[in-house]
């Protein structure tokens, strides 16, 4: 299988291209840039591999959370190449990405609480427990909701993102005694979803790209200065 890859939901720009289970990958922590980056990134990927679009078989993308503008980007990039192909898109929760980073490049636990910082007071906040094949499966829901009212189940492991650099203590004290170690510096890659893609075209959860939706979990993208 050929599948392209892209993240663009937070400082971090990349693209990813799996070939049979073999991911290559570009990528840049970028700013505000991703949008001059990611089409050169792609294009890159697939010249080396020497494919041109038509040899792909399918297409998974960042879905978000994350910034508004940067969960947009990489929608609009895959729904692009997707429409004019006519190609399967999965899209893969930007949090279950950080995730599925750390656990194909960390053996030391299997249990990540991962925290995004959302801005307004609140984190992107979701648990991932790695499973029998490896895998990042989410536990309970993902949720946009403020460090101090964090929902976890009964488990310890790591915390990883960039909502423990900002509410590191907040979140240590509600998770006290169940996370021995976190990590502030994961960001989304698109090699992480690459893989997570390729799992999900074997799961059946490919999508018409009409149903490759960017997610944000709130409601309300920007607040007024009176809301927050």
């Amino acid at each position: 299988m050929k599948l392209l890859a892209v993240e663009t939901a937070t400082e971090a720009c990349s693209a990813a291209l799996a070939i049979d289970g073999v991911i290559t990958e570009r990528y840049s922590v970028a700013g505000n840039t991703h949008s001059k980056l990611i089409l050169p990134m792609i294009d890159g990927l697939m010249t080396d591999a020497g494919l041109s679009p038509s040899d792909l078989d399918g297409l998974a993308f960042g879905c978000g959370p994350g910034s508004f503008t940067g969960v947009r980007i990489a929608t609009g990039v895959i729904q692009g190449i997707a429409f004019g192909l006519d190609l399967p898109v999965v899209p893969v929760s930007t949090l279950r990405a950080i995730a599925q980073d750390y656990f194909d490049h960390d053996d030391g636990h299997d249990v990540a609480f991962v925290a995004m910082d959302a801005r307004m007071g609140e984190i992107f906040w979701g648990v991932y427990q790695r499973n029998a094949q490896g895998n990042a499966e989410l536990i309970g829901n993902e949720a946009v909701i403020p460090a101090t009212a964090i929902v976890f189940p009964d488990l310890c492991g790591i915390g990883i993102g960039t909502g423990w650099a900002v509410y590191r203590d907040e979140l240590t004290e509600r998770l006290a005694g169940r996370v021995s170690a976190y990590e502030t510096d994961h960001l989304p890659r698109a090699r992480a979803v690459a893989r997570l893609g390729e799992q999900g075209f074997r799961d059946g959860l490919a999508v018409p790209v009409e149903l490759a939706m960017p997610v944000y979990l709130r409601d309300k993208v920007a607040k007024k200065e009176s809301e927050r």
